[in-house]
């Protein structure tokens, strides 16, 4: 089992806010994506309290937080742990995630105002000026690019794909963020990114839909390319 204290004080440990749960959470969770706590790694309730410094209550939230998130499951005897999902479960999640992200642009490019795609075309470049070599570079990164995703869903003005997105997504920001990682694939999503920008401000339904399908089809192989060299590390 991972030394808990150890790498959750590398992390930084918890910035204080209105949510001690809230920011243990997302503690753990930069933690989790970085594999700093692996797959499958035990996280004891105590052990995770007295590491961040919180009391035992907030942390309690803050993992029930994370198994709605999907990144912490339980045991048959109501542990938590690291969840280790099969391809085939992030998959079916993704498929999904891709058509939602797909309607989302044909509607962001009959809905959406100037001020709002402008906006997406900003949170597009704030990926690649994020510093990516260093782990808060790495979450800063992610994170841009997943607010440039959300961007595009919000621009959309559908209530009801807006909520169903944030359920789907917050279920894949582990596989996304292993997505996002994989430098042999940078400059396709980028040019991926760049397409789905110029559909939306020419607002072009079909063009939008087609990249933004197209770019989750991209994330499903980066996935499992990224799980295959895991599981290949792991063997050898």
């Amino acid at each position: 089992m991972a030394d808990l204290k150890t790498v959750l004080s590398e992390g930084g440990g918890v910035t204080r806010s209105l949510s001690l749960a809230e920011d243990a959470a997302q503690t753990i969770r930069g933690m989790i994506l970085l594999e700093k706590l692996p797959p499958g790694t035990a996280l004891p309730e105590r052990d995770l309290a007295e590491a961040l410094g919180v009391s035992r209550t907030p942390m309690r939230e803050a993992i029930r937080l994370l198994a709605a998130e999907g990144l912490v499951q339980y045991t048959a005897s109501r542990r938590p742990y690291v969840a280790d999902p099969s391809l085939e479960e992030i998959c079916d999640y993704l498929r999904v995630q891709g058509a939602l992200e797909a309607l989302a642009g044909e509607l962001a490019c009959a809905n959406a105002g100037d001020t709002e795609l402008r906006e997406i075309d900003r949170l597009n470049r704030a990926i690649a000026e994020a510093a990516a070599d260093e782990d808060d570079g790495r979450l800063a990164a992610f994170r841009a690019d997943m607010e440039f995703h959300e961007a595009i869903v919000r621009a959309a003005g559908n209530d009801a794909l807006i909520d169903t997105h944030q359920k789907y997504n917050a279920r894949l920001w582990r596989a996304r963020f292993m997505s996002s990682q994989r430098k042999v694939s940078l400059d396709s999503t980028r040019a991926e990114h760049a397409a789905i920008v110029s559909a939306l401000t020419a607002r072009d339904r079909a063009a939008a839909s087609a990249a933004l399908k197209q770019h989750l089809k991209t994330a499903e192989a980066n996935i499992a390319q990224a799980m295959a060299e895991r599981h290949a590390k792991a063997e050898g």
